[in-house]
């Protein structure tokens, strides 16, 4: 068993981190945030499907694709932020157990032609790797900003058109601006959230 992390990482991860909705300006590196994927996908996923999809949304250019999409109270933060990754899930994840998942040969067809299967496994793991998308890039030092409050449908067809991919959600990244941070909202106490049987 692993040793319990410090005080320190678990503020990072945790009890310090924050969603921020205000970007200070500075770059966010191409090399940091493919450190971020490569951190992110080993994660567990279902038969290690690794159904998630990732588009880095850095260029001025393909911020003004996105914006169209966003709801107008993520608008003008999300353009302030240095990136804004959509965090997609691949409905043909199931094509790639071959390679994925060898131990067994026949895991391609516990999905195939199986839409509904295929939907809440993509779903369920894709999500799973956007929350260890989060914590990684935290571990990194980047702030995120993950955010519902889009049309996912337009998304969609501006970024995943002609493949098998859908959006899930959107996180900024960056520095951000601690200035501006609301108090941290209420957390549901142990026992109203959890019990031990």
């Amino acid at each position: 068993m692993a040793e319990r992390i410090d005080a320190a990482a678990l503020a990072q991860l945790f009890l310090a981190a924050r969603t921020h909705n205000r970007w200070l300006a500075g770059d966010v590196p191409d090399s940091l945030l493919r450190e971020l994927v490569d951190l992110m996908k080993l994660g567990p996923t279902s038969a290690n499907s690794s159904p998630a999809r990732i588009v880095f949304v850095k260029s001025e250019a393909a911020k003004k694709r996105l914006e169209p999409f966003l709801s107008a109270d993520n608008r003008e933060k999300t353009m302030a932020a240095p990136v804004c990754a959509i965090i997609g899930y691949d409905l043909e994840f199931y094509r790639h157990l071959p390679r994925l998942f060898p131990h067994d040969p026949e895991a391609a067809g516990w999905f195939a032609g199986k839409p509904q299967k295929i939907a809440e496994t993509a779903f369920r793991n894709g999500t799973l790797q956007g929350a260890y998308f989060i914590l990684a890039a935290r571990a990194l030092g980047l702030d995120t900003g993950p955010m519902s409050g889009f049309d996912n449908a337009g998304v969609d067809r501006e970024f995943f058109s002609g493949t098998s991919v859908k959006s899930n959600f959107l996180c900024s990244l960056g520095r951000g601006d601690p200035s501006v941070l609301h108090p941290r909202l209420p957390r549901f106490s142990f026992e109203e959230m959890a019990e031990i049987i």
